[in-house]
C-alpha cells in the first residue's frame, strides 16, 4: 500500500501511520506494545487487535499482515530517526557541537519513544526481505551521517578517532541500547539521559571542549 503523509496522532508516537485513520494508527500503537512486549513472533493478530479494541478482521482492513504492521512501524521509525539525526549534524555549530546534539537527540528520543523503539531497532530482523533491505538503507544513511561527521571532526583536529566506522557503530550502539532498558518508572529524565549521552558520546571520540546542554524535546 502507499501510505499517505502521517498523522499528528501517529508522529507523536515517534512512528507515523501506514494509513491515515485513527484505526490505522491505533493499531500501530497496539502493535508497537505487543512487539516491544512480547516480540514479533510470539505476538499475533488477535493479540494486536484485542489491544486497538478490535475484532482480529478489523486488522486487515487497514494491514495485510502482522509484518505489514512491523513494515510501517520499523520504516517510518528510522526514517524519523532519520530525519533527527540528519537535522542535529546538519545545523550550525562546531564538529563537537554538532556531534552532542545527535547523541543527545538520538538518546532522548529512544528514551521518549522506548516503546516504538525497542521494536524499531531490534525487530526488523523479521521482515520480508525486500522490507528489510529497505529499512536498512535507511540505517545505512544514518550511519552514513555520522561517518561524515566524524571524518569532519577529525580533519578539523577536535576528535581522536582511530577507526571511524566503528566509532560511529558504537555511538549509535549507546543510544539505541536506552531502548532497551529505559522506563518512565526510572529517575532519570530523557533530558537527562541526553545530556549524559552527548558527554559520553564526546569523551568517545576524544573531544576535550565543551557542548551545549541537550533537552527534551516536547
Amino acid at each position: 500500500m502507499t501510505p499517505p503523509p502521517p498523522s499528528s496522532a501517529s508522529r507523536a508516537s515517534g512512528a507515523s501511520a501506514g494509513t491515515g485513520t485513527q484505526t490505522a494508527e491505533r493499531l500501530l500503537l497496539a502493535a508497537a506494545g505487543a512487539f516491544a512486549d512480547n516480540g514479533f513472533h510470539a505476538t499475533t493478530t488477535r493479540d494486536i487487535a484485542s489491544r486497538a479494541g478490535l475484532s482480529p478482521a478489523g486488522v486487515y482492513v487497514h494491514f495485510a499482515s502482522k509484518e505489514d504492521l512491523l513494515h510501517a512501524l520499523s520504516r517510518d521509525g528510522h526514517g524519523t530517526a532519520l530525519a533527527l539525526v540528519r537535522s542535529a549534524a546538519n545545523a550550525p555549530g562546531s564538529p563537537g557541537e554538532r556531534l552532542a546534539a545527535v547523541m543527545g537527540s538520538f538518546a532522548i528520543w529512544h528514551a521518549e519513544h522506548h516503546q516504538v523503539a525497542r521494536v524499531v531497532q531490534y525487530e526488523f530482523p523479521h521482515l520480508t526481505p525486500e522490507h528489510r533491505d529497505e529499512v536498512l538503507a535507511l540505517r545505512k544513511e544514518i550511519d552514513a551521517i555520522v561517518r561524515d561527521l566524524l571524518h569532519e571532526g577529525v580533519e578539523a583536529g577536535e576528535f581522536v578517532v582511530d577507526d571511524v566506522h566503528d566509532t560511529a557503530l558504537a555511538l549509535m550502539s549507546l543510544c539505541i541500547d536506552v531502548a532497551r532498558w529505559y522506563s518512565p518508572a526510572i529517575s532519570r529524565t530523557p533530558g537527562q539521559i541526553g545530556g549524559t549521552y552527548a558527554a559520553l558520546g564526546l569523551r568517545l571520540v576524544g573531544h576535550t571542549g565543551s557542548a551545549a546542554p541537550v533537552r527534551a524535546s516536547d
